[in-house]
């Protein structure tokens, strides 16, 4: 599975951005998917995650209440909407697809990774 997150950029703060992730074929449709985050010179962390059937959803207490984790099975895609974008939000965010159908925290769980894409949040 070959994953390209798209929808990076530079955005003020307060600001809204939303990120897509298309994957190569329908593998991904009945996997879990996530979210994930690294700024600069730190390690990277949890975000959002989904899973196959796209009810159950979890965040990261960082973005709860601003990102929204979304998917749609039938275009092998994957969204976050992001609002009320913060400085602290500037990051590479990179999509994965975990190897269970359940969405998971646990950066472990997951087997595909994208090439991920930046976003940066100015003051």
């Amino acid at each position: 599975v070959q994953l390209q997150a798209s929808g990076g950029g530079l955005v003020q703060a307060g600001g809204s951005l939303r990120l897509s992730c298309s994957a190569s074929r329908r593998t991904s449709s009945n996997n879990g998917m996530g979210w994930f985050r690294q700024a600069p010179g730190k390690e990277r962390e949890f975000v959002a995650t989904i899973g196959w059937r796209g009810g159950d959803t979890y965040y990261a207490e960082s973005v709860k209440g601003r990102f929204t984790v979304s998917r749609d099975n039938a275009k092998n895609t994957l969204y976050l909407q992001m609002n009320s974008l913060e400085p602290e939000d500037t990051a590479v965010y990179y999509c994965a697809v975990a190897g269970s159908s359940a969405g998971t925290s646990n950066a472990k769980s997951y087997q595909y990774w994208g090439k991920g894409t930046l976003v940066t949040v100015s003051s």
